[in-house]
């Protein structure tokens, strides 16, 4: 009987472990699960938002956070002239600052759903084997209005993925972020320290509202 229980546990642990490896593999999977996540979060905590937006943005964060490469999109909101020109301490002080504007962006952006549903768009095609980046296309239905988001993915070299850019409803984050990001260097007469100092996105809800 002992044998058989962990023969149960082994299989249902393999099944687990086999089934998330294939969600990670598969980018749009990997984006729909998340998302269907997300929506039950946001179901589940739909008072919490004005009762304690901290509480609500950090459940955001929990699934979203695992899902985006800081260090490759703060490295494109910087921009080459500036990521090189940084110290490794810039750098990483920078995707620090940087990972609190892009889920702040996020979770405010969710916050203006009424009635949450979300619809991720699947491909006819199944073998991703040959892709390095793809897109991943969504509509957002915020109760009164629908709003298209796109994901650009790019695959790690473990086969798994993790987001590189977001647009929502035309907004394109990344380029947002970064135009942000020179016009605040112009201003600082391209200081590092003083623009990392100086930091502050004004990206909002990215033109979402109920």
């Amino acid at each position: 009987m002992l044998k058989a229980r962990k023969n149960f546990l082994s299989l249902l642990l393999f099944s687990l472990l086999s089934s998330n490896l294939q969600s990670q593999e598969d980018p749009y999977v990997f984006i729909d699960e998340n998302a269907q996540k997300m929506v039950v979060v946001l179901i589940e905590n739909k008072n919490l938002f004005l009762q304690d937006r901290l509480a609500y943005e950090n459940k955001i964060k929990e699934i979203f956070e695992p899902m985006i490469d800081f260090r490759r999109v703060a490295a494109g909101v910087m921009g080459r002239k500036h990521y090189i020109n940084a110290s490794p301490e810039q750098r990483i002080e920078f995707v620090e600052i940087f990972r609190d504007s892009l889920l702040d962006t996020y979770a405010e952006t969710l916050a203006q759903w009424e009635n949450q549903n979300i619809e991720t768009i699947f491909p006819n095609i199944k073998d991703f084997s040959d892709k390095k980046s793809i897109e991943v296309k969504q509509i957002l239905n915020t109760g009164s209005s629908k709003y298209p988001i796109s994901y650009k993915l790019r695959k790690n070299k473990d086969g798994s993925w993790m987001i590189i850019n977001i647009i929502v409803n035309g907004v394109n984050l990344g380029l947002t972020f970064k135009n942000q990001f020179q016009a605040l260097a112009l201003k600082n007469k391209d200081s590092i320290e003083k623009t990392i100092e100086d930091w502050v996105s004004d990206a909002g809800d990215a033109g979402i509202s109920g």
